[in-house]
């Protein structure tokens, strides 16, 4: 038989108060924000060069943008897909990297930035992938969501201590 309690519960995550958690939070933040911005440079410095990709381009760096306020509130649930949309964006940016060293040639239309930068950012492009993909995995490992529950009735001093 359970033992009704009086008062609200207190929260605890105890996986989010660790350092290694911290830092794996962090560092896909950061891993999240790089690609993000060299998905931009690449597509608004590409635009008039890119063929069709230039929309599923820019939602993916509104995607990024979007997962990396989800990581940053501790949301767990989001780092396979990042794993997984960094696994596809590694493949595409592989792919994407000679074609734009393949345009530094006569005959292509001119693009804002020089093909030979774009192939450079684009190939840059594939190892922040692959770190994060690394990144959110081992994020994930580290379930951040755990919860523990205190019921201050049943703990005072504890309750007392973190008030």
């Amino acid at each position: 038989m359970s033992k009704l309690h009086a008062g609200e519960p207190i929260i605890e995550h105890p996986n989010r108060a660790k350092a290694a958690s911290k830092n794996s939070r962090a560092i896909v933040i950061v891993l999240l924000l790089i690609s993000t911005v060299l998905i931009l440079v690449v597509l608004f410095g590409g635009w008039t060069g890119m063929q069709g990709m230039t929309i599923i381009t820019l939602l993916w760096a509104i995607a990024y943008i979007g997962a990396a306020y989800f990581v940053s509130r501790w949301n767990r649930g989001v780092l396979p897909v990042l794993a997984a949309l960094g696994i596809v964006m590694l493949i595409f940016a592989a792919l994407a990297t000679g074609t734009w060293f393949d345009r530094d040639t006569i005959g292509y239309k001119g693009t804002s930035i020089g093909p030979a930068t774009l192939g450079t950012l684009t190939a840059i492009l594939i190892p922040v992938q692959a770190l994060l993909i690394i990144a959110a995995l081992q994020a994930f490992g580290q379930q951040w969501n755990i919860e523990i529950e205190h019921w201050p009735d049943d703990e005072p001093e504890y309750a007392a201590a973190h008030a």
